[in-house]
C-alpha cells in the first residue's frame, strides 16, 4: 500500500468536504494512508482532528523552524501533546537557514526541545533540513535522536548526506523534487538509499511533482513521486508501494495500520 508520509491536508483546504475529496482522489490511485503534519501549536488540534475523523490519517505535533512568531513549545508541554495515541510523531521540526541567520539560535533551541520531547514519549521525529546540513545532523547526534529515529523529510541533499542521516538511524523521504530532471544529486540518493529506509511524500500543498509542477500539490500526486523513485531504482511500482508502506508502519509504530481482510474459506464441493 502506498503511503503519503508527509502532507498538510489542512493547508490545502480546511473544509472537510475538500479533505474527503482529496483522500478519495488519492485512494483512486492506490494511496491508502496519509501522515498529516503539524507546523505550529495553533494548527496541531486541527491536524489531530483529521486523524480522529479518518482512520487512514495519522497526525504529528510540532512547530516548523521557520515559524518564529509562533508560541514556543516547552519539552513537558510538547511531550504531553505527543503522548496522545493519535499522534504518531514529533515534528515538523529541524533547521532552515535559507532565509538568513536572524533566528539560528532560536531554531536550534527549538529543535533540541523537539528531540527531547520525542525521546520522552519514544516517538520518531519528522526533520526539516534546509541549508543547515551540518548543524542539523550534529544536533541530532548530540541529543541522541537515534534513540527514537525518524525521517529526513523532503530530502534535498546528496547521497553522502543521506548516508550520514542513515548512520543516525533515520529514514529518508523523497518529495516531488525527485521528479525534476535537474535534481540529479537527489535522484542519485533515491537510487542508493536502502530499500528498508525509503519513504515518499508530497509535502502538499507544496512542491508538486512533474507533470503537475506549478500547481497546488495534493496527496494523489505521491503516485508520480513513487513511480519516479521506482523507475530510478529499477523496481516495479507495486513493489515500491509495498516497500514504502512497510517502512512507514515500521517507523511510525503507533500509526493505525490497515486492517487485514481474512482469507475467505471456500467449502469443499
Amino acid at each position: 500500500m502506498l503511503v503519503d508520509s508527509h502532507c498538510h491536508l489542512d493547508l490545502i483546504d480546511p473544509s472537510l468536504e475538500r479533505v474527503d475529496a482529496l483522500l478519495q482522489e488519492a485512494a483512486a490511485v492506490g494511496v491508502g494512508h496519509f501522515l498529516c503534519v503539524s507546523v505550529s501549536l495553533a494548527n496541531a488540534p486541527v491536524v489531530r482532528g483529521l486523524a480522529a475523523r479518518y482512520e487512514n490519517v495519522s497526525a504529528s505535533v510540532g512547530v516548523h523552524p521557520n515559524h518564529v512568531d509562533q508560541a514556543e513549545p516547552q519539552v513537558a508541554a510538547l511531550a504531553e501533546l505527543a503522548a496522545d495515541p493519535l499522534i504518531v510523531a514529533v515534528g515538523e521540526t529541524g533547521l532552515d537557514y535559507h532565509y538568513g541567520a536572524d533566528h539560528i539560535a532560536l531554531q536550534q533551541t527549538r529543535f533540541r526541545t523537539h528531540i527531547r520531547a520525542a525521546r520522552e514519549v519514544c516517538k520518531p521525529l519528522i526533520v526539516h533540513m534546509r541549508d543547515a546540513t551540518d548543524d542539523t545532523l550534529r544536533i541530532l547526534d548530540e541529543e541522541r535522536a537515534s534513540e527514537v529515529g525518524g525521517v529526513m523529510h523532503c530530502f534535498t541533499e546528496d547521497w553522502p548526506t543521506a548516508q550520514r542521516a542513515l548512520d543516525l538511524g533515520f529514514h529518508v523521504s523523497f518529495s516531488g523534487i525527485v521528479t525534476f530532471k535537474s535534481a540529479e544529486p537527489i535522484r542519485e540518493a533515491a537510487r542508493q538509499v536502502p530499500a528498508e529506509r525509503l519513504l515518499v511524500e508530497t509535502d502538499a500543498p507544496y512542491l508538486a511533482p512533474v507533470p503537475h509542477r506549478g500547481k497546488q500539490n495534493q496527496p494523489a500526486y505521491v503516485r508520480q513521486v513513487a513511480d519516479c523513485v521506482a523507475a530510478l531504482r529499477g523496481m516495479a511500482p507495486a513493489e515500491l508501494d509495498a516497500q514504502v508502506g512497510r517502512n512507514f508502519f515500521a517507523l511510525f509504530r503507533t500509526a493505525r495500520a490497515p486492517r487485514l481482510i481474512p482469507a475467505q474459506t471456500v467449502a469443499s464441493p
